[in-house]
């Protein structure tokens, strides 16, 4: 797996930049870090997403603030000819949080926020698609117009408690390269037996360790356990096929690897925060 430091090239006279993104196929993995701070949402797609030590997957509507050299990449496992992933992106110009841009008492909660984007900060809840509109006008506003936008932006955040931290403080990139390779084999075995079943031995056996120590080392590395790691994933593959099917929602519990329809339900409702016929409907 690939891992690269970036330079991100801000314009000058501006203190950021805005851009959609799309991708049209499937790539390799590519972690890369840079100094700038970014916010990043998924407008369409799913995958795999790995900030600094924690690694998860990810859908539409995903949104997550970077701080400088944190390691991170979305790697979209699915791409449809007429249906590209695609996700809106905000890169700030190195060293912006220490510039004149932030140094008034007004921001003193905007600049806290960003110092704790060292560890990566997901943002979750209802106020979602208010956010995807804001990134979208950022898109085609200059000058003035552009910087009260952004302000909204933050103000936006700073109103969305419903937020996780995804990992340590950024680190030495050897240490994901040498980690990567091993997690990146559980992850290839989860996504393809994810639909006829996955045991926690069959996954300890390909790292050559026993079911235990397998448990202490993913942990460690991803910040989650095994088994939460497996139910993000169905939940997942759960919400895309309920925003992109018709299918049976009974269909939809026993494809994604649950073979009760009420557990199915209760786990879907606690991880996404509605039902699944409530998100069809809503994301619809």
């Amino acid at each position: 797996m690939e891992f690269v430091v970036d330079k991100i090239h801000v314009p000058n006279k501006h203190s950021f930049i805005t851009r959609k993104l799309e991708q049209l196929e499937k790539r390799p993995p590519r972690i890369h870090s840079h100094k700038n701070f970014e916010l990043n949402f998924v407008v369409s797609g799913s995958g795999r997403r790995i900030v600094g030590s924690h690694i998860s997957s990810f859908n539409s509507g995903d949104l997550v603030l970077l701080g400088p050299d944190l390691p991170h990449c979305w790697e979209v496992l699915e791409v449809e000819a007429d249906a590209p992933s695609v996700c809106l992106v905000v890169h700030f110009y190195e060293n912006i949080i220490s510039s004149d841009f932030f140094n008034i008492p007004e921001l003193e909660e905007v600049k806290e926020l960003l110092k704790q984007a060292n560890r990566g900060i997901w943002f979750k809840g209802e106020q979602i698609p208010r956010m995807q509109h804001h990134l979208e006008r950022l898109l085609g506003l200059q000058g003035l117009e552009s910087y009260i936008e952004l302000l909204k932006v933050f103000h936006l955040l700073l109103k969305m408690q419903e937020r996780e931290f995804l990992s340590f403080p950024a680190a030495c990139p050897a240490v994901y390269a040498k980690d990567l390779e091993q997690i990146n084999r559980v992850y290839e075995y989860v996504f393809t037996h994810i639909q006829e079943g996955v045991r926690l031995e069959d996954a300890a056996e390909l790292l050559h360790m026993a079911p235990a120590s397998f448990c202490r080392y993913f942990k460690k590395k991803t910040r989650q356990t095994f088994m939460q790691y497996v139910k993000r994933v169905r939940i997942g593959l759960a919400a895309k096929m309920l925003a992109e099917t018709d299918k049976q929602i009974t269909r939809i519990c026993f494809e994604s690897g649950y073979n009760n329809l009420a557990n199915f339900n209760h786990q879907f409702k606690a991880m996404m925060g509605e039902t699944p016929s409530d998100y069809r409907k809503n994301f619809r």
